[in-house]
């Protein structure tokens, strides 16, 4: 279990027809030698159209569950989990050559690191890229960075939650994905800055693919009354993990 990098996506209908662009990516990685990855595809919810798109390839697995967004999803989707480290990628999403040796590299030479992230591009429609300002420098992340940030920058983190990689057991131990509608990824992520430092690449980790009709895009995302009750949890779970004291590495 320690040769073995899980790649742990969740996907639904309207998603489903990029999963085989995302597959490619994913096999165009380059890993050194003794590693491997395996790909989880977890539906959220039942239904007959994603099946369809899910890649011929023995180290792929799909599974399906009830419906309850994507963090449920990716959670259930660790029941079958076999590797040492977790790497996220959302089914619309692809990865650029490269991102996930890097992301393996940057760990396996500082054990005292939990997580990493990289530098995230927005796929557009056209097939061109746009970058985001504010990146930080390539290197560590000392904990509490990104909620202070993120705090201060109207609940923006400096670093992508989409690019995450992170070690298996820390993972597990914050119990995976928050149980919310949305911004489950960015609570996760601020509670590993609260307990671990972390590790931010500057070469393009992930495109990260802008479509209408994706989840974010929604009216729902953005309502005021539930953005703030999510931006409430999350910081309260990131500042109470803090405040207890336990730190990995």
């Amino acid at each position: 279990m320690t040769r073995r990098i899980t790649v742990v996506t969740a996907v639904h209908a309207p998603s489903a027809r990029f999963l085989p662009e995302a597959y490619r990516s994913l096999c165009e990685q380059r890993l050194p030698d003794g590693w491997e990855w395996e790909w989880l595809i977890q539906e959220d919810g039942h239904g007959e159209e994603v099946h369809g798109y899910v890649p011929d390839d023995g180290r792929v697995s799909f599974r399906q569950g009830r419906a309850g967004g994507p963090g449920v999803a990716r959670t259930m989707a660790l029941a079958r989990a076999q590797g040492a480290y977790v790497k996220v990628l959302d089914a619309d999403d692809q990865l650029p050559p490269g991102a996930l040796g890097r992301d393996l590299a940057a760990l396996e030479a500082r054990p005292d690191l939990g997580w990493a992230t990289s530098r995230a591009l927005d796929l557009l429609p056209d097939g061109s890229t746009a970058g985001f300002p504010g990146d930080p420098e390539e290197g560590p992340i000392e904990r509490g960075t990104v909620l202070g940030h993120w705090t201060a920058n109207g609940f923006l983190a400096q670093v992508h939650p989409a690019t995450l990689f992170v070690r298996r057991e820390l993972l597990l131990a914050l119990g995976g994905w928050m149980a919310l509608p949305a911004s489950e990824d960015t609570g996760l992520l601020l509670a590993l800055d609260a307990v671990s430092r972390g590790w931010f690449s500057a070469e393009v980790g992930l495109l990260y693919r802008k479509w209408e009709g994706q989840v974010t895009g929604r009216p729902a995302h953005t309502d005021p009354v539930e953005r703030q009750a999510r931006m409430t949890v999350v910081a309260a779970r990131a500042r109470a993990l803090a405040e207890l004291g336990w730190r990995y590495g």
